[in-house]
This record gives structure tokens, sequence and C-alpha cells, in this order.
């Protein structure tokens, strides 16, 4: 394919300028993957290897071993901590998306009873949030501390989320909700066969938006599950990097990572960064029309 032909007032690229690019662009890579890269190769160092260096960290396993993620997958508690973010993960991705979809779907409708007012109480909430010490009380009196319902619920819509699909929901040719009236659709069937069959982007993008959130999740486990047993991957990971000693299933301290501690963290880090970089590929072609097209809306 032929390249577009420049336009007349855009002058040719000085080689200064694309050099100056590239190498910008080089040094942005760099800083985004050589991070990641160490973290892989120290989680497939062995232990003697990381001590030899003196740094904890290595470029290169020499040699490759797969101790460090044998150790923290045959059980205890980071097997479990892994567990427990994936379910966390999966049913609050799904319970958010479908609340932020009917949310949203709702108040993209013209002359819905109260719309306009629950739209300004999602947006001054989103403007002015609560504290940790009133979100801390509701949850107390709901009953929900020790509980994988108070990692879910308090995040259970989020705004900016809301906002975007509404927009985009908004977007949606007025000719189709009023081909579907007058064929006798519903409003649950209008949303189920017109409106989401048309909204992949959106949906894509919410949410991984959401399972970023929910995976990532750490302060939430740390602030409302006292059992250790309990904990997020994201909470353990937390405690893992900043004391280097851990917590075991009984929340006392103790030596979960023995054996190849180094490496074992290190391992640890991969495996709570790995999962969003395998669904991201999957998602990204949807992100301008998703998140654009929704933003712009009004």
């Amino acid at each position: 394919m032929a390249p577009e032909p420049r336009p007349a007032w855009q002058e040719k690229p000085k080689a200064a300028t694309s050099l100056a690019k590239g190498s910008a662009l080089i040094l942005i890579t760099a800083i985004a993957v050589v991070p990641f890269w160490v973290e892989l190769s120290t989680s497939l160092s062995t232990n003697h290897q990381l001590l030899r260096n003196g740094a904890g960290f290595t470029l290169w396993p020499q040699p490759f071993s797969l101790q460090a993620y044998r150790g923290i997958l045959q059980g205890g508690l980071i097997t479990k901590a892994v567990g427990v973010s994936l379910g966390l993960t999966l049913v609050g991705t799904a319970a958010s998306l479908a609340t932020t979809v009917l949310l949203a779907y709702a108040l993209s409708r013209p002359g819905v009873t109260g719309g306009k007012q629950v739209l300004m109480m999602c947006l001054f909430a989103f403007l002015f949030p609560p504290g940790l010490i009133p979100t801390y009380l509701v949850v107390d009196n709901l009953h929900l501390l020790n509980t994988y319902s108070s990692l879910v619920l308090p995040v259970l819509v989020n705004v900016f989320n809301l906002v975007v699909m509404r927009g985009f929901f908004q977007g949606i040719p007025s000719e189709l909700y009023e081909a579907a009236r007058l064929d006798g659709a519903g409003e649950w069937t209008t949303l189920l066969r017109i409106v989401l069959p048309l909204s992949k982007p959106v949906i894509a993008v919410v949410g991984f938006f959401y399972a970023v959130t929910y995976w990532n999740q750490w302060f939430q486990g740390l602030f409302y599950l006292n059992d250790a047993s309990q904990w997020p991957l994201g909470t353990l990971l937390r405690l893992l990097v900043t004391q280097g000693s851990n917590v075991d299933a009984n929340g006392s301290t103790a030596a979960v990572i023995n054996q190849n501690p180094i490496a074992e963290q290190a391992a640890t880090v991969v495996l709570a960064i790995l999962p969003i970089l395998l669904v991201y590929p999957f998602t990204q072609r949807f992100f301008t029309k998703g998140v654009l097209t929704g933003a712009v809306k009004s």
C-alpha cells in the first residue's frame, strides 16, 4: 500500500527530529519493559545466583529455574490468594458490569422518572467521595466485615464507567429504539437484543477497567479483612514487597517464602501482572471506539 501523500502545509521531517522521536520512543519503551523483564528474569533464577550477584536481581537467569513458581504454587497462602483474586475479579467484574449496564441504560433513556436526580447523585458522589471512616462504618453496620462482599459492594459502580457507558447508549440512533417499540419490544428486549449487541466496544472496555480494579485491589483487603487467609493477592503482595516477611494462614508473622525468598517475591509480582497483560491485547482494539465515543456524548 502506497503511503498517503504529505499535506502541502506539512514540511518534510528533518533527520534530527526523526532521530529525537525514535530515541524518545525507545527510552519510553525501555522504561516500561525493563522493570518487568528484571522481575521475570529474577523469578526464573535461583537464590544462589541472586545472592552471588549481590544486587538481588538479574537481567538473565543462569541457570533457568522454575523453583520459585513451584514454591509459591505448591499450596499455602499465596496459592489461596491467587484463587481469591481470580474469584473476586470474575464475580466482581460480572456484578459491576451488569449493574453499570442497567443503570446506564436507564439514565440514557429520556423521560425516566427521577433519572436526572439519580445522575446528579452519582456525579456528586464522584466529585465528593466519602472518607475512609464513613465508608468503614457503613460496611461495619451492614455486617460486611471479614466477608468478600466488602471488597465488591462499596465499589460496585464506578461513576466514570457509568458516564462513559451512558454516553455510548445515547449515541445509538433513536430510530433503532423507535423501530423496536413498533415491533412490540419492551425495555428488556430492547436492551438485550439491540443495545447490548451494538455496545460490545464499550462493554469490553468498561469490563476491562473493572477487572483491573478488582485484580489490583489491595487496600480494601487490608482494611476490611482481619483474617490473612482471606486476603487477595494484591494485599499479600504489598506485604511481601514492603516488609519482605509474610504472615501465615492464621495472620501471625511467619516465613511463607523460605527456600528462595528473592525469586519467589519476584514470581509473585509476575503472577500479579501476567493476567492483565494477557487480557489487554484482546480489549485494546475496543479502547478508542469504546471510551471516546462514550465520553464525548452528553
